[in-house]
């Protein structure tokens, strides 16, 4: 293990630290005067040649009278947050916190600060995101620092409290605005005062854990006819509730493990004392298969994220009460969701996707198995890729193999110079599209 990792990271802690803290007590004016005093002090090294020592005493009091006015800051207050149930990345939000005063004092003059879980990452986090840097980043790059911090979930506004009278409540709006997707948890609320002179802030903090739930952006989609049939569904009425082109009742049989229970027949197991099922025809309908690649080395990366976003998009879109989706991928294990009218919806879907994580430990051979293991059931397949490498083209080989219908959608940091090679789509190159990050939306409009 290299230490200098090590001594590295402590310093990131402490650096990010301090400059966190003094980024929120001390305020705007205050800043520009601690620089103006800093310019001060190095003008006044010669006094008898300049009379930068003289603004130099003059700004450092006001740094000294304000520090110690905003020492002096007493206040016990409750707050309740109003959060909404979702958020979505990149589009601002509004909330409310309720204040109440409990003091028998009129309080004014004070700000809300909100307070989120840290965002800083692990050591180990730390260190991947360093040496994925080393990897990524081009040497000949003037500054190598990120646009935006991975690990920042969200940016939130101060809001001006209007004045609180003695025990009473008064209620703040709160602006703010999802950078990432997730679980974004807040630990506290803060009440800020300045100082007379503005320069300073001091805080009283009221503990208030909460979380809200940050779902993936999402690009608008034309509509889209997306390939598939009809197809037999063994026992499609009981997986797939109303969805098809029957529900009709065909007779009464004994239960057998796995019915569901809505379909027990409760009279007749009254009479014969045991359990009944109702048994209904068998289902055709439309059944979509929505694969995205979780397989990436890199920690945090860019192309992973539209991908999860372009997978939101079509989750949204193909929804409907005439076909079912299910969505395939590859986490700590192989999972399949299904969503549909009378089983999950949207939102649900949503949810699970705003929690998928790379998966950089296990092959993606993994996926093709789920894949083939699942086409039986499905009528068209939609894949969300990261490359298009020989392993991913086998995988579409296969599906169409079997005789499905593929879209193909591959996620790139910048798009190729090239078209690209259509292997296994080459009967239908139109199926096979290239999305560039910062053109998604426009070239997903593109596939009506």
């Amino acid at each position: 293990m290299n230490p200098i990792f090590r001594i590295l990271y402590q310093f990131y802690r402490l650096f990010s630290g301090a400059r966190h803290r003094a980024l929120r007590r001390v305020t705007g004016p205050g800043r520009s005067l601690v620089i103006a005093t800093m310019v001060a002090a190095m003008m006044g090294i010669d006094p008898d040649n300049t009379v930068g020592y003289q603004g130099f005493t003059l700004l450092f009091a006001l740094l000294v009278v304000g520090t110690v006015f905003s020492s002096f800051f007493r206040l016990r207050f409750s707050a309740a947050r109003f959060l909404p149930r979702f958020g979505t990345v990149g589009q601002p939000f509004n909330y409310r916190v309720a204040v109440r005063n409990l003091t028998p004092k009129n309080q004014a003059g004070l700000t809300l600060l909100e307070n989120l879980a840290d965002p800083r990452p692990s050591y180990r986090e730390w260190k991947a995101l360093q040496l994925d840097d080393e990897k990524h980043v081009r040497p000949f790059r003037v500054s190598r620092r990120r646009r935006t911090n991975p690990f920042q979930l969200a940016t939130v506004k101060e809001a001006v409290i209007p004045p609180i009278p003695a025990n009473q409540e008064v209620q703040a709006e709160v602006q703010l605005t999802p950078l990432r997707r997730g679980i974004l948890q807040f630990s506290a609320v803060s009440l800020a005062r300045t100082d007379p002179f503005g320069l300073f802030r001091t805080f009283v903090k009221k503990p208030l854990p909460q979380t809200v739930l940050i779902l993936p952006k999402r690009y608008w989609l034309p509509p889209i006819a997306l390939p598939g049939a009809l197809k037999y569904q063994q026992g499609g009425v009981a997986l797939a509730s109303n969805v098809g082109q029957s529900d009709e009742f065909v007779a009464l049989r004994e239960y057998r493990r796995g019915d569901p229970i809505r379909h027990i027949h409760w009279r007749s197991w009254a009479k014969t004392g045991k359990p009944i099922v109702k048994e209904f025809e068998d289902e055709f309908f439309v059944r979509h298969a929505l694969i995205l690649d979780t397989f990436t080395k890199r920690p945090h990366s860019d192309e992973f994220e539209e991908a999860v976003s372009v997978a939101a998009s079509f989750a949204c879109t193909v929804l409907t009460q005439e076909s079912l989706l299910d969505l395939l991928f590859v986490g700590t294990e192989a999972y399949c969701f299904t969503a549909g009218r009378g089983l999950a919806h949207a939102d649900q879907m949503l949810e699970i996707l705003a929690s998928v994580r790379p998966c950089p430990d296990r092959p993606f051979s993994s996926l093709e198995t789920l894949v083939v293991n699942h086409a039986s059931a499905v009528s068209g397949c939609i894949c969300v890729l990261l490359a298009w490498d020989q392993e991913r083209r086998d995988l579409v080989r296969k599906l169409k193999a079997l005789g499905l219908p593929v879209l193909v959608l591959v996620v790139y940091a910048k798009a190729p110079e090239k078209p690209l090679e259509p292997g296994p789509m080459r009967d239908e190159p139109g199926r096979l599209q290239a999305l560039e990050i910062g053109r998604i939306e426009e070239q997903l409009a593109s596939l009506a």
